[in-house]
């Protein structure tokens, strides 16, 4: 995944918390044993500080995980490696939901604070 297809525009209201979120229903990866695809909800959750994360950039580093062979976990803690790293957000939280594989369901969230 290319975290460099990623941009940021300047927070016009840096003084105010607020909670932006992000949810994407569509996307898509693929199970690193099985080779089968995975279907899920990622949602995004941040209090801006500085930078706030530009949609048509995120739609496109989201496409990044549609071919790749990666697990739900680390999809997970990738994607808040990525944005908070880049954003330095006040707080964030990176949640997936996966459609059901064989009858199983997972959710799997992290979360970020800054220090």
């Amino acid at each position: 995944m290319k975290k460099e297809i990623l941009e940021v525009f300047e927070n016009s209201y840096p003084g105010r918390e607020y909670t932006i979120e992000i949810v994407n229903p569509e996307f898509t990866s693929v199970c690193p044993i099985t080779g089968l695809p995975d279907f899920g909800t990622i949602t995004v959750r941040y209090v801006p500080d500085k930078k706030c994360i530009e949609l048509k950039s995120l739609k496109y580093y989201f496409l990044e995980f549609r071919n790749a062979g990666i697990f739900y976990e680390n999809i997970t803690n990738r994607i808040l490696d990525d944005l908070a790293g880049l954003l330095e957000p006040r707080s964030m939280t990176v949640i997936t939901e996966w459609k059901a594989r064989g009858g199983i369901t997972e959710t799997v969230s992290v979360d970020y604070r800054a220090s």
